[in-house]
């Protein structure tokens, strides 16, 4: 009975040890996600005039954050918004100088990058 008991609290331990990791890790995306919001919304009328270290610590925010919580996410973004996710991360200076397509919304790029990133963060939280 004890050798049962043992392997229960074993399991247990395991389990907090896990939750917990997982628990730190979704904090830290959260104030990333935070972080890359308030920098975006002091600029949301212009992406323009983000600065460049700025620009690529958001990229690197959204990389990280798509690549950990791949399957936290899958049911959060819609398949556009994740390309559009990726295409700003492959490239976040030229991701706004770009023209928009004919698929795109007419709404400025930037905000459609605004909007996952509130949406990451409102999942996380």
């Amino acid at each position: 009975n004890q050798e049962a008991l043992d392997k229960a609290t074993a399991i247990r331990e395991k389990q907090l040890a896990e939750f917990n990791a997982e628990e730190k890790d979704l904090l830290e995306s959260i104030s990333a996600l935070k972080a890359a919001v308030t920098v975006l919304s002091k600029h949301h009328s212009s992406m323009l005039q983000v600065p460049r270290t700025h620009m690529l610590g958001i990229a690197a925010t959204i990389q990280n954050v798509l690549q950990r919580h791949a399957s936290l996410l899958s049911g959060v973004l819609t398949p556009s918004e994740r390309r559009s996710a990726l295409a700003f991360v492959q490239a976040p200076q030229d991701y706004f100088d770009a023209a928009p397509t004919f698929k795109q919304s007419y709404a400025p790029q930037s905000g459609e990058i605004f909007g996952i990133l509130k949406q990451m963060q409102e999942t996380f939280e």
